[in-house]
C-alpha cells in the first residue's frame, strides 16, 4: 500500500534527535517552509502587556 502522506501538499521539515529531544532541523527550514515571522517580537510584547483575566486557582 502506498504511503498516504505522499499525497499531502505540504510536509514537515526534517528533524534532529529522537523522542522528547526531537526538534526540527534549522538547516532544513526557511522562508519557503513558512518559518518566517517578522512580527513575532511585536506579538510577544503585546501578549506580555495584556492583563491576565483568568481566575487563579485557590
Amino acid at each position: 500500500m502506498a504511503d498516504p502522506l505522499d499525497k499531502a501538499t505540504s510536509k514537515a521539515p526534517a528533524t534532529l534527535g529522537e523522542g522528547c529531544l526531537s526538534r526540527y532541523d534549522p538547516d532544513d527550514m526557511g522562508p519557503e517552509t513558512g518559518t518566517e515571522f517578522p512580527d513575532a517580537a511585536q506579538l510577544w510584547e503585546q501578549l506580555q502587556q495584556e492583563p491576565d483575566d483568568k481566575p487563579k486557582p485557590a
